[in-house]
This record gives C-alpha cells, structure tokens and sequence, in this order.
C-alpha cells in the first residue's frame, strides 16, 4: 500500500520523533493513555460511554427543538491539536439532530476576494439564523495559531487580530448568540499515534494534509501559539473550555454536557445530563497542566 505524503508520518515516527514519545506508543496496549498528566489510566468503557450518550442524545433534539421554537442562536466553535477530535466531536453531537437547523462550516484557505476583506467577514455569513446550531470546525482563530505557525500572516496582521477578537466575540454575545469555544486538546504521543494510523488506513487518509505532515515537526511552536492565543481571547463574554481529548470518548461526553448544562431549554433533565469532569473539561488553567515539560 501507497502511504500518502511518501510515509512521511511513519518516518517522522521512526528517525525524529523524541524517544520518549516512541518508547510510549511502542509500549501501550489499544486503550491506554499516553500522556502520563492525564487524570486517567485507560480509556473509558464503551458500555458506560454508549449509556451515557444515549442520555445526552435525547437531551440534544431537546435542545434544538427549543432552539427552533424560540428562534435561539447557538453557535460552537471547535478548535485544538490536529487529530484531538474535532472532527468526530461535532458527529457525535449532531448524530439524532435535524441536519437543516445544525450546520457545520469548515471553511478552506480563503479565496483572491476574501483575502482583501476584513477578516472576520467571511465568517459573517456563516453565523446562525433563528433557530439554528452551527458548528464551526475551525474557525478565525487559524490566525492566531495555523497562520503564525507556519507564516501565513504578517505579525502586525496577528496583533491586529488580537485586538479585534474580544469585541469581535462581544459583539456576537450582545446580539444574542450563545457562543461556545472549545479548544481540545491532545498529549504529543497521542497525536502521532493517531496520525499513524490515519496514514495506513485508506478510509481515513482524507484526512491527513501537508499542514498535519509540517506540523509535527513544530509541536512547540504550535504550544507556544496556543497559550498566546488563549491568554489573549479568554474573556468573561466569551471564555474558553479546554476539553483533554487524550481520550475521545471523555472528550465527546464532556463537550455535550458543557454545553447542555449552560442553556436553560425547555424539558431540561439535569440529571440525565450530569456534571461536567473538570480534570477533562475546565478552563485554560487545565490546558497550561497538559502541556507541562513533564507531559511532552
């Protein structure tokens, strides 16, 4: 079988990745966790995640139904790691949801026009209508890390960006948009694990680009913009919640139930819901704990 980008993730594995991060794939079983900073050993059962989801499900298509009878706004934003389950995150929120009031918007690199525009324009036209949920799969915040990662902004054009983001977000919030921010995060070892199973699966390599190939060669780069761009857009109108996706199924479970707890929908059951895990979904305090020396 042909690997994409020539094998350049199984050769990234092999002859660059650090020893640690080797030592630790080559040693662990199927379900157990990498990153020896998160708060849990082994993956979650899928009997107690598939219980747990099946309540949370029924709490969603209540939640849109208020959403389209009140003509509520919801917009979730996702952003993280590459491979930290965004992707299969936002799936699992829309699996039983009426597709036209749940849009997913995963816009590509912008166009000639949109290039000469204000920044935040584009994203504009994506925002929800009355009633809707969208889910945004990436967002503007590709300027704050991506673009300066790898050069594709100017600095002023990032500090420009910074400024603008808190009113930017403000703005949103006073117009009635309940505005969510994710940023899910995932251990090193985990990640190129993850990616290496990407690259030898044929359903899954759409899913690898040349960003995701670059990248892991600049996992502190990628670090150091993450914490900038947390510092600088966690605000009281529009804070962030870290979700540690080391374990997919926490993640998914955790990301749902955030949300839900924050909206006040009709025929609400708390209980079904339950609490959220703050060792898995907190805010950016539990980002700066995983990305520790000691968790690398």
């Amino acid at each position: 079988m042909t690997l994409p980008f020539d094998g350049a993730i199984s050769a990234f594995h092999q002859d660059t990745a650090p020893e640690e991060i080797r030592r630790a794939i080559k040693t662990a079983d199927k379900d157990d966790i990498l990153d020896a900073s998160y708060p849990y050993k082994s993956q979650m059962k899928r009997k107690d995640y598939e219980r747990e989801m099946d309540d949370l499900q029924v709490e969603l298509v209540k939640l849109q139904a208020w959403a389209k009878q009140t003509g509520a706004r919801i917009a979730i934003v996702f952003e993280g790691r590459d491979a930290a389950g965004k992707g299969g995150t936002i799936s699992r929120f829309r699996t039983n949801l009426n597709p036209r009031g749940a849009r997913v918007v995963a816009l590509s690199k912008p166009s000639d026009t949109e290039a000469t525009q204000w920044y935040f324009q584009r994203y504009i036209d994506h925002l929800p209508a009355g009633g809707e949920i969208v889910f945004f799969d990436r967002s503007w915040y590709n300027r704050g890390v991506v673009e300066h990662v790898f050069g594709f902004c100017e600095p002023e054009q990032r500090k420009h960006f910074f400024q603008q983001t808190p009113d930017f977000e403000r703005m949103l919030v006073d117009e009635g948009i309940h505005v969510f921010k994710f940023w899910l995060n995932v251990g090193r070892a985990e990640q190129l694990r993850r990616f290496l199973k990407r690259e030898s699966d044929l359903l899954k390599q759409w899913k690898l680009s040349w960003i995701d190939v670059e990248g892991l060669k600049k996992w502190d780069a990628y670090s150091e913009a993450i914490q900038e761009t947390l510092e600088r857009t966690h605000t009281k109108d529009a804070p962030w919640t870290v979700i540690r996706s080391d374990d997919k199924k926490r993640a998914r479970l955790q990301a749902i139930r955030h949300v839900l707890n924050s909206l006040d929908y009709a025929q609400k059951d708390a209980k079904s819901i339950g609490d959220t895990d703050p060792k898995i979904c907190a805010g950016p305090e539990i980002w700066n704990s995983s990305n520790s020396k000691a968790a690398h």
